[in-house]
């Protein structure tokens, strides 16, 4: 369906396995279009059910199919924690997929662990740069952002995606590409910020189950509400495409009231 530059596009599909297989269809077309148009890719991942979800490319054909060797991997947000706690994201991205994957380990660029919250961030950000210069990121002409080839988010039970929280207090210069946020006295995560998400070439958010549904209505239709209650409204990719990834239960408060004519990919 042919949309305006900038609007989001919705894959529905029946089930939740069917949301993972299509999601795992659509990230190797990015990362053959990537590689093809420039020699590698570039995909960033988060927390939720993004993990679990990359599963699906351990299948057999996917092990076959997909150029590994040119996969390059980052977090858009990650946990200031050790780096085998069951929180750490980049764990949890390791026992499901990494670790039964073939991507070379240089080519892997997680959120340090095992330091204070503003040195990990002080150093990813550093660790990105460095993948700029090796060409291996591109720049967004238009930001001066990095320009990754797909951002991997999910839509969580409380409200937020990439760790974008209405209350929560984002630390550091607003220049940076990477920060902390404060979730609570005790827990810190280091994020990427949103103009580096929106300097993406394809962002992917995944919604799925009834639980979601409210909050995925709020992203859909909430334009009347006050900026940042609802945080998925403000991924808008600014020279990219955005790409919502849907199941019925997530989209059926939203369906009910008729707000979209949505591709099915049943």
């Amino acid at each position: 369906m042919e949309m305006e530059k900038r609007d989001p596009e919705l894959r529905l599909f029946d089930s939740s396995e069917e949301l993972s297989s299509g999601l795992a269809d659509y990230i190797h077309e990015i990362s053959e279009s990537a590689i093809k148009e420039r020699g590698s890719f570039s995909i960033v991942l988060s927390g939720g059910d993004v993990p679990r979800r990359l599963g699906t490319l351990t299948r057999s054909a996917f092990l076959k199919m997909v150029e590994w060797s040119k996969w390059h991997v980052f977090w858009a947000e990650e946990n200031v924690v050790a780096k085998r706690h069951p929180d750490s994201f980049y764990w949890q991205s390791k026992e499901y997929f990494l670790s039964k994957v073939p991507i070379p380990p240089a080519h892997i660029v997680p959120v340090s662990h095992g330091v204070p919250g503003d040195a990990a961030a002080e150093t990813y950000e550093f660790s990105i740069r460095q993948q700029l210069r090796n060409r291996t990121v591109s720049v967004s002409l238009s930001s001066d952002c990095p320009k990754f080839d797909l951002i991997l988010l999910s839509l969580r039970l409380d409200g937020h995606v990439a760790s974008l929280y209405p209350n929560y207090p984002v630390l550091g210069d607003v220049t940076q590409w990477v920060s902390r946020v404060l979730i609570d006295e005790t827990k810190e995560r280091v994020i990427l910020r949103l103009p580096v998400i929106n300097a993406a070439a394809h962002v992917a958010i995944i919604a799925s189950g009834a639980d979601v549904a409210p909050l995925f209505l709020d992203a859909m239709m909430g334009h009347n509400k006050p900026i940042g209650s609802a945080p998925a409204q403000t991924i808008r990719p600014k020279d990219g495409k955005l790409v919502w990834f849907v199941d019925t239960s997530a989209a059926s408060l939203f369906l009910h009231g008729g707000g979209y004519s949505a591709t099915s990919n049943s």
